[in-house]
């Protein structure tokens, strides 16, 4: 019988089971949006936890149990790997994680949802970094940040050296697409609205050295929608060049800094066609130097993979 790995995440996005095999094979695995009103732009905990709740035994219904050999379960139990880190939909995923490992009597392992995000990236990414140190930039509906990774036994040791201020990059997008109509999670929705823009709206990024700010960018957005003199799908590019522009500034300050020319980008917003693109156009150059990995657009969003591929890691570390 195949030896697979039980990977679990409850985000405040998704729910995500995946099996996977040593090798990083996925051998099965079940993921489901969480579900948002019309004209909402996100969901309160309580009402996300209640959906994972009622998302799981229907998704683990699809995984063939009885088919694999579930040597330990991995779940995500916090957002970050920092002290304080915590949101209630974690807690989902981490209670059925550890009544399924006392049934199955297997390990019961935990990780984070964002070295979940990183794990995803390394693993789908065409090719991974080369060096042991590296750049990790997560930008998500709930995290923009830039991290200093160290891939260790069990893991990654991570420092945050850069992010956002305010809003996330997720949260842009899905606040100028809500007000442009676009349903929630509008991320899709505003990219191909995106390729029909003709023109040449643009708003200013804000960047100081790694840190930089959403909620200027939003307000100039926000004002162009509401004005209507501006076609919708200009308002969309402007708000992809952006995020592109922002990412561009920062990581040029890091690289300049002396951290690692090797980045790795992941998160839902990295799997945005136009921002990875310009990203490699502009810090790949002869200028810059830097070589740029993305996570396959499909595992780009909220996944269990990198947290199953997290448990393999960690347990082989305890063999």
């Amino acid at each position: 019988m195949t030896k697979v790995l039980l990977g679990i995440d409850t985000s405040n996005y998704r729910t995500s089971l995946c099996l996977a095999e040593e090798d990083g094979r996925i051998v099965a695995e079940a993921k489901r949006l969480l579900k948002v009103k019309e004209g909402k732009r996100g969901l309160q905990q309580s009402e996300a936890v209640f959906q994972h709740v009622m998302n799981l035994p229907e998704l683990s219904e699809q995984l063939k149990w009885n088919d694999y050999e579930i040597v330990a379960v991995c779940a995500s139990e916090k957002p970050r790997p920092v002290e304080g880190s915590y949101m209630p939909v974690f807690k989902v995923g981490e209670g059925l994680a550890k009544s399924l490992a006392a049934y199955l009597r297997v390990p019961c392992l935990l990780t984070t949802h964002q070295e979940g995000h990183i794990a995803a990236g390394e693993f789908t990414a065409e090719k991974r970094p080369q060096g042991d140190s590296f750049l990790a930039v997560h930008l998500s509906g709930g995290t923009s940040e830039l991290l200093k990774c160290e891939r260790e036994a069990a893991g990654y040791r991570i420092e945050k050296i850069g992010g956002t201020i305010d809003l996330h990059a997720g949260q842009l997008v899905d606040r100028i697409g809500v007000a442009l109509g676009l349903p929630f999670p509008a991320g899709p929705f505003l990219e191909k609205m995106a390729c029909e823009a003709k023109g040449e709206f643009r708003v200013a990024s804000a960047v100081d050295g790694m840190s930089f700010s959403f909620s200027g960018p939003e307000a100039s957005l926000l004002r162009a929608v509401e004005s209507g003199t501006i076609d919708p799908a200009d308002i969309a590019r402007a708000t992809e060049q952006c995020i592109a522009n922002t990412l561009e500034k920062a990581l040029r300050h890091a690289v300049e800094a002396g951290l690692p020319r090797e980045i790795l980008i992941v998160g839902g917003v990295a799997a945005n066609r136009y921002i990875r693109e310009r990203l490699i156009r502009r810090l790949e150059h002869p200028a810059v130097k830097a070589s740029l990995y993305f996570c396959d657009p499909e595992y780009s969003g909220d996944n269990a993979y990198g947290v199953a591929m997290l448990g393999w890691m960690k347990l082989k570390g305890e063999r």
